[in-house]
């Protein structure tokens, strides 16, 4: 019996993420443990089997096929060596997920120029875009799919 993909609230389709990423680290091997709703940008923390390298996760998922993620400004200035985002590509049920593993700083980068090119660019009927604290992360190459090794946790 095939189930049709439905289309989860924000709230599940984030937990689910979080819950998705977590189980493909510890089958990987890791140690992962999902955070507390109130600890600031990390959502799971990481370590390798005998915890002597850990690392925080902010995960962020997406049910939509697409390679976008939605982030805020903030995500401009939270970034640091042990911090990493993983991005989520949720499927229909049954299907494993996409898993897109960035380093924070990479992500902090990117959204800076991509939000500066978009803000310099003229929008639909020419008039100038109007700065807001949205920020989107891409990578329609997959430069960062199932790149687990940029955790640095072996």
């Amino acid at each position: 019996m095939g189930e049709d993909k439905k289309t989860l609230t924000s709230v599940l389709c984030g937990i689910s993420g979080e819950y998705a990423a977590a189980a493909e680290l510890t089958r990987r091997g890791f140690v992962a443990s999902i955070t507390l709703r109130n600890t600031r940008g990390i959502d799971i923390l990481v370590a390798n089997a005998d915890a002597s390298i850990s690392a925080g996760v902010q995960v962020k998922t997406n049910q939509n096929g697409k390679r976008l993620w939605l982030l805020t400004q903030k995500a401009e200035d939270f970034y640091s060596k042990n911090l990493y985002y993983i991005f989520v590509c949720l499927k229909a049920p049954g299907y494993r997920p996409d898993f897109f593993v960035v380093p924070s700083k990479d992500v902090a980068k990117y959204i800076t120029k991509s939000h500066a090119r978009w803000l310099a660019r003229p929008g639909r009927h020419g008039q100038s875009h109007a700065d807001n604290t949205m920020r989107q992360f891409k990578d329609p190459e997959g430069s960062y799919l199932e790149r687990w090794d940029l955790l640095k946790l072996s």
